[in-house]
């Protein structure tokens, strides 16, 4: 996929998720073959107003890099402004619009999915940031507020016509949060409405659903995001079956632990005691569907230096193989 005068090395990017999708972890799938990683979405206003954790969620690495930073808020000369500024990162390929994000939080003040039901505004924003920004400019979305209120084709055109240069397109309803099935049939709806490349989202989780979202939407890209969390990996799993029609073996116990380790030590580089705190959901999601692993996450949950949550890793890890 084509992004300004970048090319993508595959079309299957890891997506945006608050809290996850950090640099750590961009690095990991990045190393495991993903295409293009977003950011975490960055408060506009976080930066306007000089938040030094708002702004520490744009240090990129040079092994993750291009990126596509994702920004939200609701007041347009300020998105405008931020992009701008934004964009003069050379490690930046584009500047992604949230208007798809359904915590209450974000919501309430206008932002992320509820300017869904502002096209308005929605218009107004898109056509701001692209005026600035030295970037190409995408808006990722969802279905529509809710199954009473589904917009995401009338929202794509007015996205294409405001300047958009892609978009990416959530199969789920706000009012559906995360919950039920994504519908992969508004997806391949918004394809056909638009000229712009079309970036799939939802409930791809493997080889198989992963070419199933391409067969039936006719998607340019697919984003992955619960399904890579505690399997960083399957970017290469996906691009392998595309490539040669083979499904290769899931990693061994042995490599998954090397991932989990080097994820933890990565963690506390960047972050701190922090990222030590953070990497228990890691913890809990690589751990996911092991033997006794309930247990180690429980002991993981109560330690934060990484010496400690190391031994207890190891430890466990020689019970398994």
């Amino acid at each position: 996929m084509k992004i300004g005068n970048y090319i993508t090395p595959n079309n299957v990017f890891l997506a945006p998720m608050a809290g996850v999708t950090d640099k750590a972890f961009r690095i990991l799938c990045r190393e495991y073959g993903c295409g293009l990683v977003y950011t975490e979405m960055v408060s506009s206003k976080g930066l306007y107003y000089g938040s030094k954790k708002t702004n520490l969620l744009l240090d990129i690495d040079d092994k993750e890099a291009p990126v596509i930073v994702q920004i939200f808020g609701s007041d347009p000369d300020i998105m405008a402004d931020m992009a701008e500024q934004i964009s003069e990162n050379e490690k930046v390929v584009s500047i992604d619009i949230n208007m798809g994000c359904p915590a209450p939080k974000i919501v309430k003040n206008g932002e992320g999915s509820a300017l869904m039901k502002n096209p308005e505004l929605a218009e107004r924003i898109v056509k701001k940031v692209v005026s600035k920004s030295k970037k190409p400019v995408s808006v990722k979305f969802r279905k529509g507020w809710d199954e009473n209120s589904v917009n995401a084709v009338e929202f794509a055109k007015m996205v294409e016509a405001a300047g958009a240069s892609f978009i990416a397109v959530h199969g789920r309803t706000r009012e559906q949060m995360y919950s039920g099935h994504a519908d992969w049939d508004i997806i391949r709806r918004v394809k056909e409405a638009v000229k712009i490349p079309v970036i799939g989202n939802g409930d791809v989780v493997d080889e198989d659903s992963a070419k199933k979202m391409f067969d039936e939407t006719g998607c340019d890209a697919i984003l992955i995001g619960r399904g890579a969390l505690g399997t960083p990996w399957i970017f290469k799993r996906i691009i392998y079956y595309f490539e040669t029609g083979q499904k290769i073996p899931d990693i061994s116990i042995e490599e998954k632990f090397d991932v989990i380790l080097r994820h933890l030590k990565m963690a506390e580089e960047f972050k701190g005691r922090q990222g030590i705190i953070e990497m228990r959901k890691h913890i809990a999601w690589y751990l996911k569907g092991l033997k006794n692993s309930t247990y180690v996450k429980d002991m993981v949950n109560r330690l934060d230096q990484r010496e400690k949550i190391e031994e207890v890793l190891i430890e466990y890890k020689k019970t398994l193989v």
